[in-house]
């Protein structure tokens, strides 16, 4: 069997392997078995088939896995979406808070909203941050 075809089946495995991994490992040493293929088929002997797997497998981890991480981590940034997103919000109080009652404006909509501190009076106008949410009412805090 041809030196070019074995790097060649070697790669695919790898590939077929970072499948199930997903750590952009196996894929860097993949890109080094297809470059020692290209090696085997201009006819290099096998020493320098091995070094050019090293070199690339080696290059590949140093220079393309952290850039393609970071852009994968970048695509993966996660939205924050319902309750997540209203914790730690910023809202505008639209009828007296205290520790029973109350209604605030979060991003366009209104809630009904409870003081976090029962001792807390907050007054429509006032500025306050949604500290934790319970059910449909948001626990909020007094913002400075």
């Amino acid at each position: 069997m041809s030196a070019w075809l074995i790097w060649l089946i070697v790669a695919v495995g790898l590939l077929v392997a970072e499948i199930f991994s997903l750590d952009l490992v196996l894929v860097m040493f993949a890109s080094g078995a297809l470059a020692a293929a290209v090696a085997a088929g201009v006819g290099s002997p096998l020493l320098v088939q091995a070094l050019v797997f090293a070199l690339v497998s080696v290059a590949s981890l140093v220079v393309a896995r952290p850039l393609a991480k970071r852009r994968l981590e970048v695509a993966q940034d996660p939205v924050k979406h319902g309750i997540d997103a209203i914790r730690g919000a910023d809202a505008l109080v639209l009828e007296q808070v205290d520790e029973h009652h109350g209604l605030v404006k979060i991003g366009g909509e209104q809630w009904t909203a409870r003081a976090f501190d029962g001792t807390q009076v907050i007054e429509p106008g006032q500025k306050v941050q949604v500290v934790e949410v319970k059910g449909a009412t948001a626990l909020v805090w007094r913002q400075p």
